[in-house]
């Protein structure tokens, strides 16, 4: 069973870095979880290496340029890493099939400035798409509202990129939105095929450990099924945050039977640590 533990620094020299998750771990999309900061300074002071892996549409440095204007110190993370750069990458390098699709972003525009620098066009035409890139999704969206549009893209047998394999995710509030991992399941559903991007594919993770030029690592998120279960599968250790999208889980009843039931129920090995948040 999954040992609990109060801080990172009681485990952070048994690793040459620790990867940390964005969303649900280091802040809720509005703002840095209490303490986050703080506990991360401590941890950068004391010599510990970190990094973030995140299951991000966007490219990593629109993602590092947000984590600072929260209050992180820009100097703060060796490498940020996400699922977006990732497929960035691999379409410039021409391993992607393809140079026209249709986007789902979660803001209109976010496609347009992911694909900076790429040889791509967007269209809005899905008889014009040789794909669908699916990156986001505006908060509050119901997958019926994109029924039509998987209909369309199974017909010509269009594949959909998916740069974010989360299901949900945390906003302020303590509350959780349907993201674009859940979409990209009903296409696979629909007998669609999808190629996803990110946790817990293990491309990404070796990526990072390439970035960071070691395996021995322990990566600290909210999600079994993306965080926990993509660590496991790298090879690394892991750390649950229990604060993050299972909160209200850990809140009522004996927290080691819940961690025991959750990842009986989603077929996942424990993680390595618990831990109530980032500190």
């Amino acid at each position: 069973m999954s040992r609990e533990i109060a801080s990172l620094a009681e485990v952070a020299s048994s690793y040459d870095a620790i990867v940390l998750d964005q969303w649900g771990v280091l802040h809720d999309g509005s703002r840095p979880y209490p303490g986050a900061i703080e506990a991360l300074l401590g941890l950068k002071q004391a010599g510990v290496r970190l990094a973030v892996l995140s299951n991000s549409g966007k490219r990593a440095a629109s993602n590092a340029a947000r984590i600072t204007s929260m209050g992180f110190p820009d100097d703060l993370f060796d490498v940020v890493m996400t699922s977006g750069e990732a497929l960035w990458l691999d379409i410039n390098a021409g391993k992607v099939a393809g140079r026209r699709f249709v986007a789902i972003e979660r803001t209109h525009g976010d496609a347009a400035q992911w694909a900076d620098g790429l040889d791509v066009k967007f269209t809005a035409d899905i008889a014009d798409a040789d794909g669908v890139c699916l990156m986001g999704l505006p908060d509050g969206s119901e997958l019926s509202e994109w029924s039509h549009l998987l209909e369309h893209a199974l017909a010509r047998g269009l594949t959909v990129v998916c740069s974010n394999p989360d299901l949900n995710s945390p906003r302020a509030g303590g509350k959780t939105v349907v993201s674009p991992g859940a979409l990209a399941e009903a296409y696979e559903e629909r007998g669609g095929t999808v190629v996803y991007y990110g946790k817990p594919h293990v491309p990404i993770f070796s990526t990072l450990s390439d970035a960071l030029g070691t395996e021995n690592l322990v990566m600290e998120g909210e999600s079994l099924d993306n965080d926990i279960a993509g660590a496991r599968s790298a090879g690394w250790d892991s750390v649950l945050v229990e604060g993050g999208l299972y909160a209200a889980d850990f809140a009522r009843g004996d927290r080691e039977a819940t961690v025991k039931r959750l990842c009986n129920s989603k077929h996942v090995s424990p993680p390595t640590y618990r831990i109530r948040s980032v500190g």
